[in-house]
């Protein structure tokens, strides 16, 4: 009884399968086991019809397919191209052996030819993990699931073309691996000398990049807010292989993987409509998928709008922000997708948006103005690094044209603080100010004593949280790091409070 190695997706994962086929002199008929959804189910006609264009007779007898471990619900048509090839190893047409150590995954036509499944470098994971050594996936997966370390990937087109590699009549070519990676690729990003004025934003905008904190921007419409959080990404280093190859499964799991765009250098940027439910942005469905907490995942998160977001949705993300990822619980099983992005919010500063315009007068009662206010809670305000007023801009301020330093020149601030900071965090296994952990503030944000004690008078006065204190403490040794100074001082200290206290007043 043959068994054929293969994956099926759980969220974002790859878990192995085992393909077993089993021919019986019973009437005819075909019974594929082993929790089996509608996609896979449906493979039977699939196979069949596949089996009989490629030259060869699908068994007149009964057919008992199972997909172990059987309480692992098993989706997609990635199954069908291993079912056949159990089937073809079962009736005497490819040689048993001839499987040993080697995956398949894979969609059949009708007529035999492989079509595209999604997930193709989680799938190919798993199965490399499951002690394969070769993979056979469709032609149209090769880029993707070549990315896949320490397993040889096999491109075919038909089903014609499986069984010949496995008769050895003609055997597959493995595809070529990608050129070397370059995280020093010059990166396309938006100007950010495109936005006129907003100078106190664009600082805010450089010290949430070099340490990776939140960022909340409010102000009245047309100020900017949605230009400058735009232009967040291409302020921020290129990504690593690693975070690459994280940011390709994700997408491929998704289906919204661009076959030309495999291992982006630049990060994610994700702007969902406020009108987007909870499951869309955290995840959900059945079976599970990814939301767009974890399509932003390692990139940028942009909620414009911010209070018009449902509350529930709003609090929910709360948890996602302190764990850096979205838990999905179901009856059957539970998937963790990642959720490590930068956060990026704007609002109006009332329903009207001209509260505070010196161009327009605001309609807003003060009590309309507090109910809009209160549609984001101060627990998830509370976990936002920087607070930043945009102010309405001037007519002399768009008539003067591009000021400020270029996009360039403060990434580059950014690459350098960013250095220092995986030089001094190294220790703990992360890589920006933000992720610093309460328990080792004292040690790694190396605060002076005046600093320490205008966030002491600060804290008292303002009424800051423990926990608006603490990323302050971390906001303050990003401003440091940008400018390159040892010991977080009087006036990085400063600067991060200011932020603060803008939060207060709006």
């Amino acid at each position: 009884m043959p068994a054929i190695t293969s994956a099926t997706l759980v969220g974002i994962d790859g878990a192995a399968v085992e393909v077993e086929v089993r021919i019986s002199s019973q009437l005819p008929r075909v019974d594929i086991v082993g929790l089996p959804e509608a996609a896979v189910r449906e493979s039977t006609a699939r196979v069949r019809a596949a089996i009989a264009a490629a030259g060869f007779r699908f068994p007149d007898r009964r057919v008992t397919v199972n997909l172990a471990p059987a309480n692992l619900r098993k989706s997609g048509a990635g199954l069908d191209l291993p079912i056949a090839v159990g089937v073809l190893a079962a009736t005497g047409d490819v040689p048993c052996e001839a499987t040993t150590a080697t995956g398949f995954v894979g969609e059949l036509a009708l007529d035999g030819r492989l079509r595209r499944v999604q997930g193709s470098l989680a799938l190919s994971l798993a199965m490399r993990d499951a002690g394969c050594r070769r993979i056979v996936v469709p032609a149209a997966n090769a880029a993707e699931a070549v990315l896949a370390p320490g397993v040889q990937v096999l491109p075919a087109r038909d089903l014609v073309a499986v069984v010949r590699h496995l008769t050895c009549e003609n055997e597959l070519q493995p595809a070529q691996q990608p050129a070397d990676f370059s995280s020093e690729a010059i990166l396309p990003c938006l100007e950010l000398q495109d936005v006129s004025g907003q100078e106190r934003a664009k600082r805010a905008l450089a010290v949430a990049a070099a340490g990776g904190h939140a960022l909340f921007l409010f102000g009245p419409p047309g100020s900017g807010k949605t230009m400058l959080a735009q232009r967040l990404p291409g302020l921020l280093p290129p990504l690593t292989f690693a975070e690459a190859l994280e940011v390709t499964r994700i997408l491929g799991a998704t289906g919204l993987l661009d076959e030309d765009a495999l291992l982006p250098r630049v990060r994610p940027f994700r702007a969902p409509h406020h009108s987007t439910s909870r499951a869309g942005l955290l995840g959900g469905g059945s079976p599970p998928r990814p939301g767009e907490v974890s399509l932003a995942h390692r990139g940028v998160l942009f909620l414009d709008e911010l209070p018009e977001f449902e509350r529930r949705t709003l609090e929910a993300l709360r948890q996602v922000l302190e764990t850096r990822c979205a838990v999905i619980s179901r009856a059957r099983h539970t998937c963790t997708f990642p959720a490590h992005f930068q956060f990026t919010a704007a609002a109006n500063p009332c329903p009207c948006g001209w509260r505070g315009s010196l161009s327009r007068d605001c309609t807003c009662s003060d009590e309309a103005v507090a109910n809009y206010a209160a549609r984001v809670s101060g627990p998830l305000l509370d976990r936002i690094d920087l607070h930043v007023a945009v102010p309405g801009v001037t007519w002399s301020e768009l008539e003067r044209g591009p000021a400020g330093a270029s996009s360039a020149d403060i990434r580059a601030q950014v690459l350098a603080a960013r250095q220092r900071q995986e030089q001094t965090l190294a220790p703990l296994g992360i890589v920006t100010n933000a992720e610093i952990p309460d328990a080792a503030l004292e040690e790694y944000i190396r605060a002076a004593s005046e600093a320490r004690r205008l966030l002491g008078r600060s804290v008292e006065r303002f009424g800051l949280s423990a926990r608006a204190a603490r990323r302050a403490l971390r906001v303050a040794r990003s401003i440091a790091d940008l400018a390159g100074e040892a010991k977080v001082g009087l006036a990085a200290m400063a600067e991060a409070l200011s932020y603060r206290r803008e939060g207060t007043r709006s």
